[in-house]
């Protein structure tokens, strides 16, 4: 059973946003891209931008426009005295050796906090990464100097001495004393490469960066790759009178991975030792660690099927290795989560030779303190709630800063804790969802939170419990919602036939009347360890489009969603699909239930995840909704990259029953209502191949669908502006056509 404080419609029902008049005339949006516009000043400011902690955390860098000069400028802020300073103004900085303005995309600061690592000239590759050039800059005679050029990722050693680097496939190093390069590494070739991940391990396990500094500065552990087994996909934007293919190699379920290892160069010497795991057939190394322990390397390894962790010990100077611990589940281990911002599950403070390590053994996910020989010393957090994410230990008095649905899963909620599970306590008072970005030193952090009933709110605290300063009230949100209409997000749950409870997020039609009956758009993604309805500010201009059309939007927590519990979360390993269309369908038949829902004009929309959601509820449950839009979807999961999906559905050799279960072409035959299918030809995540696959199959079952091709673009489908704007027309005249009956709907160039 749930202990969480449930939110209720009722008592969000008399919830009146601050601001707003009673009586006074609401400005209605004249287009849709009036109502996307509307995004920036319903989310309102989000505080200090670009953040960085500096001087071990006591103060804080940020980016900010001067009021004066309209410049873009470099400052920091001291919590413990308010002084705020100016840090670097790009005024009469030039490239060196240049007369070009100095402009840069993003900055990292050096231990010693008196040195900045600027990168430029950014050129996109895949979803995290891309090849820039790097400057540093020099506070102490404010001098502007090349540290690399062409390179994938930099980064300053600990004690600000060089930089390491990857460029072209291999390691280097730039030594600022001698004033030289030194390339560590010389083995790069087309499909043999050094420091960067490969497509789907920086895809799936949602780092970009494929190497670390030693503590010390005198050591780069990083990942080397194999990829000529890998299988080649082939893109193009069909551009040009000979179009031209981008060749990317994906593995997909049951291929051949790239072959990895991992090494530890020595800079001084350029000594390079491999680590040997010991391990045998095909498996994942996902995570590499320094640890307190001199020389010392942590190496989480994983099985291919993911459902058997090993942590690895590895002296980098001797290459010996000790297996500290292992875990199996009969599911899969999860060693970070992309949905909620958990980069990391496995933490190694400074200064200790323990380490703690977030895992769902219990059914929960909870945080374990171990020894560095591996003994279990104790189980720090309990309860039948999740630990979210970890957000700061503090060696110091020997506590743990992390977020967890304890007070609901609905809200994420700041706690502390001493390692050994006492002296628990929430930090963050106000309801709804909180994001937290702590001081390394953990003396302080900035939480932006809302709620249904408020906007955006960034605060500075102390761990001591005091607000530091309010960093954004965003008091002209509500201004902006006293002169629009405006649709608050509204929270509900239901049980479904079955005995689950599932929580729900509706946005009403403006103007709401609850003697008349609404058209329904079921908005959803429903992914594996994702989370969609959260009790906080509704800021999208889509969904206060679709308000104004007159149209009720909703959304649930399906089945497969994190922060319920492993049993709800994982429900649905080796069967996707199933009980995420059984719960949308579930939430289709409550809505049904509802005097002002008219049960025979409802919509299911989704992009990615949510796209084959979409198809596959469509296609498994015929006549629940009228209406499918799906963009970019998976229609058979053995199309899809491997880490990913043989995570959720196993080795395809161990389960090609539920692979053929869950393939949408399986009930294409089954099609009824009116479905519109989006892709873009560039798409490198979900293949276009998905969505030609399933154009074949309902087309030998004699099913018609709607079909909209972006050549150019990217994982949903769209790629500048104008084509942005162009899709949510396409959405909205196909919703107002086939569940309104606007025949008059379909000139998209009026």
């Amino acid at each position: 059973m749930r202990t969480f404080r449930r939110l209720t419609v009722t008592a969000l029902a008399a919830i009146i946003l601050t601001g707003v008049v009673v009586g006074q005339e609401k400005a209605a949006y004249k287009s849709i891209q009036d109502a996307l516009s509307a995004f920036m000043k319903l989310s309102g400011r989000s505080g200090p931008r670009s953040l960085n902690w500096i001087d071990g955390g006591n103060r804080y860098s940020y980016i900010t426009v001067n009021d004066s000069t309209k410049r873009e400028e470099i400052r920091s802020f001291d919590p413990r005295h308010g002084k705020d300073e100016l840090i670097f103004d790009a005024e009469n900085v030039t490239f060196p050796d240049t007369s070009a303005p100095f402009t840069y995309r993003s900055f990292e600061w050096a231990n010693d906090s008196r040195h900045i690592l600027f990168e430029s000239n950014f050129r996109k590759i895949y979803r995290r990464s891309g090849i820039s050039d790097y400057y540093v800059y020099s506070l102490a005679d404010k001098s502007l100097k090349v540290a690399a050029k062409n390179a994938r990722t930099a980064e300053l050693s600990p004690d600000g001495s060089m930089v390491g680097y990857e460029r072209g496939g291999n390691m280097f190093m730039y030594d600022f004393a001698t004033k030289s390069e030194k390339q560590l590494t010389d083995d790069a070739t087309n499909e043999i490469f050094n420091g960067h991940y490969d497509w789907v391990y920086e895809e799936e396990f949602g780092k970009a960066q494929a190497w670390n500094w030693s503590p010390d500065s005198r050591y780069i552990a990083y990942w080397h790759f194999d990829e000529s087994p890998v299988p080649v996909i082939q893109i193009s934007n069909y551009e040009g009178l000979h179009n031209e293919w981008e060749k990317i190699p994906i593995p997909q379920v049951g291929d051949p991975n790239p072959l990895v290892k991992v090494g530890v160069l020595d800079v001084k010497t350029g000594k390079n030792l491999w680590l040997d795991t010991g391990e045998s057939g095909d498996y994942y190394i996902p995570r590499i660690y320094w640890t307190s322990e001199p020389n010392t390397l942590a190496m989480i390894v994983l099985n291919r099927e993911q459902n058997d962790m090993k942590l690895f010990f590895f002296n980098v100077v001797t290459g010996a290795r000790r297996l500290v611990m292992e875990e199996k589940n009969n599911t899969w281990v999860a060693i970070f989560n992309f949905y909620t911002g958990v980069n990391d599950m496995m933490f190694f403070p400074e200064k200790v030779h323990e380490f703690f390590w977030v895992s769902d053994r219990s059914g929960y996910y909870q945080i374990y303190r171990y020894r560095y020989d591996g003994k279990l010393m104790n189980r720090v957090t309990n309860g039948n709630w999740d630990v979210i994410k970890v957000m700061g230990i503090n060696p110091k008095d020997k506590t743990i800063y992390y977020t967890s649905a304890e007070e609901s899963p609905l809200e994420e909620q700041l706690y502390s804790i001493r390692f050994d599970g006492s002296h628990q306590e929430r930090l963050s008072k106000v309801p709804g969802y909180h994001q937290f970005d702590m001081s390394p030193n953990c003396r302080y952090y900035v939480d932006t939170y809302s709620n249904v009933s408020t906007p955006r709110q960034v605060e500075l605290w102390n761990t001591d419990g005091k607000m530091v300063k309010k960093l954004e009230a965003n008091a002209e949100v509500s201004r902006f919602i006293a002169a629009h209409e405006y649709s608050p997000r509204e929270l509900f749950s239901f049980t479904t036939s079955d005995s689950v409870m599932l929580d729900c997020s509706m946005i009403k039609p403006f103007n709401f009347d609850s003697t008349k009956k609404y058209p329904v758009v079921l908005s959803i993604y429903g992914g594996p360890e994702s989370h969609s309805v959260y009790n906080s500010f509704d800021a999208s201009g889509w969904d206060q489009w679709l308000a104004q059309e007159g149209y009720i939007v909703v959304d649930v927590n399906n089945r497969g969603n994190a922060n319920y519990g492993s049993k709800f979360m994982k429900v649905v390993y080796k069967k996707l699909g199933y009980w995420e269309s059984h719960d949308f369908v579930e939430t289709a038949h409550y809505l049904s239930t509802l005097p002002y829902v008219n049960p025979d004009e409802m919509a299911i929309m989704g992009t990615s995840y949510g796209g084959y959601s979409t198809v596959y509820t469509m296609l498994t449950h015929p006549g629940v909704f009228k209406v499918g839009m799906a963009n970019s979807p998976v229609t058979d999961w053995r199309l899809y990259d491997d880490i990913y999906t043989e995570r959720y559905m196993g080795l395809l050799s161990d389960n090609e029953a539920g692979y053929v279960k869950s393939d949408c072409m399986t009930y294409a035959d089954s099609l009824k209502g009116n479905l519109l299918l989006v892709h873009s030809q560039m798409d490198d995540n979900v293949h276009p191949i998905n969505t030609m696959q399933l154009l074949t199959a309902l087309t030998n079952a004699g099913k018609d669908v709607d079909l909209r091709i972006f050549p150019p673009g990217a994982h949903g489908a769209v790629y500048n502006m104008a084509s942005r704007l162009l899709l949510f027309r396409i959405y909205t005249e196909y919703l107002n056509l086939h569940l309104k009956g606007d025949c008059g709907c379909l000139n998209l160039n009026k």
